[in-house]
């Protein structure tokens, strides 16, 4: 039986006793919390990746710091977000190749997923991983660390489990974000998966229903469909990664579909039931009066929406606003109580954990030097790991259209890379977008994009030029050509016809 959203009592897991590690080093049993100091010069709410940094680093500093954790330390990261669905999008991946063997040349074929293998392999990785976030580790930096509910107890007190008081000179709420359902009707009365329950799934579903068609819903609607799931993907937007570049997200919606996932896009979802053990989604195209169509799977696995978890902190009693989004902050990520700060999910757009770590070290100047630094200064890239991979960064399609001819697009298909056409992947592209020579963003479709964007993310950071990066040696054969050739574009583009005269005549008096 599948472990879903809203079980009493999972499904105990044999992995080995990998999950019984990592709780040891980020929820140790029989935890006793220590005796609190008279005042702390930062106090961090949230044991995820925007407060482990915010810890570790002002401790490394020599400040004196505590860190409250409800849950797990890591966070959504190790536990139940990029850790363990990396690790099953890397298993998935060897079976992708498989399928295309005999493209290149080598009689092989997928003779099963052991999916129970595939589950324990990612609990032992995540269990690996786990000791950099671990008690451990925090202690050894000087961190007091305390496990419970933490709440404000007004503007320069935090509350540990109702009772400890922490008292602080600057605090971080850095408590991150969770899972959300759209209110479909009937959903909230079915015991469904989110990314937060479907990591302790033991039975590979049969045919799974995917409610969102983001960056989590394709990366693991691939994944379970590789595995062997028959799976069918819903989104009310017309294409999946509604927000990414059109030509880029129909190139991985090609690949999904090559996988064998059904996509229904631009739908209405009616009414979500349970008859026993099947789901069932009745949903219509669009607002047309046809009869609706109606789906049936054996799991069901909501990716449609997050939440700030901000509910039970008590910001009145801090004088920190918030909004449903999260909390409020301005650009130095201070809240509306100056000796609060906020970092992470709980405040930002950008939902990713390389994002909290930058947004920490921000806050950590900030907080405990007055210092000035903008978060609106950094450079956010992103990656959705499908095969083959989408990552961005910088400006995008919309704002080129918005522009006015201000911004410029010059896009490298792979099917110019000689890296590759020699791999078989070539169905992507580089697509970057300048202002005068200047880069100002970048899309990438390729197996190993995400490996790629950071090259665009450097220049967009330091001001970098498309001439630069034509006069860059990249090594052959290798994808990161396409950024030379988008450079040779722009160089080629700036010839001007008077330009080009006034060569014509310096040649031909050198003769």
């Amino acid at each position: 039986m599948d472990v879903v959203a809203g079980a009493a009592n999972p499904t105990v897991i044999d992995d080995g006793g990998a999950d019984q590690t990592r709780d040891g080093l980020v929820k140790p049993p029989n935890w006793q919390n220590p005796t609190p100091a008279a005042r702390y010069d930062l106090v961090v709410l949230g044991g995820g990746t925007a407060g482990l940094v915010s810890a570790m680093g002002a401790a490394g500093l020599g400040a004196r710091v505590a860190l409250v954790e409800r849950q797990r330390l890591g966070g959504d990261c190790l536990n139940t977000g990029c850790v363990p669905s990396k690790a099953l999008v890397r298993s998935a991946r060897v079976v992708g190749e498989i399928r295309r063997a005999r493209a290149l040349g080598v009689a092989v074929s997928v003779g099963g997923v052991d999916f129970d293998a595939v589950m324990q392999r990612m609990r032992r990785r995540r269990a690996l991983i786990a000791k950099n976030d671990s008690v451990e580790r925090l202690q050894g930096a000087g961190v007091d660390v305390f496990f419970g509910t933490a709440h404000f107890g007004d503007r320069r007190t935090v509350a540990v489990n109702g009772g400890t008081s922490l008292r602080f000179r600057r605090a971080v709420i850095a408590t991150g974000g969770r899972p959300t359902a759209p209110p479909i009707p009937g959903l909230a009365s079915v015991p469904f998966l989110t990314n937060e329950t479907v990591f302790d799934v033991t039975t590979l579903p049969r045919r799974l229903l995917v409610i969102g068609a983001g960056p989590v819903g394709c990366e693991l609607s691939q994944a379970f469909a590789r595995f062997g799931s028959e799976v069918t993907l819903l989104d009310q937007a017309p294409q999946i990664l509604p927000t990414e570049d059109t030509a880029a997200a129909a190139i991985v919606q090609r690949h999904l579909e090559s996988d064998g996932i059904r996509l229904e896009l631009g739908v209405r979802v009616l009414n979500v039931d349970r008859s026993g053990d099947e789901f069932r989604i009745q949903f219509s195209k669009g607002v047309t009066s046809d009869a609706p169509t109606v789906l049936s799977g054996d799991s069901l696995l909501v990716a449609a929406g997050r939440a700030p978890n901000i509910d039970t902190l008590d910001l009145d009693a801090a004088g920190v606003d918030a909004s449903a989004t999260g909390v409020t902050v301005n650009d130095r990520l201070q809240t509306t109580n100056p000796r609060v700060f906020a970092s992470g999910d709980v405040c930002s757009r950008y939902k990713f954990t390389h994002a909290a770590d930058a947004m920490s070290r921000i806050v950590l100047q900030n907080a405990l030097f007055y210092g000035r630094r903008k978060a609106s200064a950094l450079v956010i890239p992103w990656v959705t790991y499908t095969g083959p991979e989408l990552a961005h960064v910088g400006v995008g399609e919309a704002d080129v259209q918005r522009s006015h001819g201000r911004l410029k697009t010059i896009t490298v298909d792979l099917t110019d890379i000689d890296r590759a056409v020699l791999d078989d992947a070539s169905d992507g592209f580089v697509r970057v977008h300048h202002e005068g020579g200047r880069l100002r963003g970048c899309t990438i479709v390729a197996p190993h994009a995400g490996e790629m964007i950071g090259e665009a993310a450097y220049a967009l950071t330091h001001r970098g030029t498309l001439a630069a990066l034509s006069t860059t040696v990249h090594p052959y054969p290798t994808m990161t050509q396409a950024f030379g050739r988008a450079g040779d574009v722009y160089r080629r583009q700036s010839l001007t016809p008077s330009l080009r005269l006034w060569l014509g005549r310096y040649f031909r008096w050198t003769r």
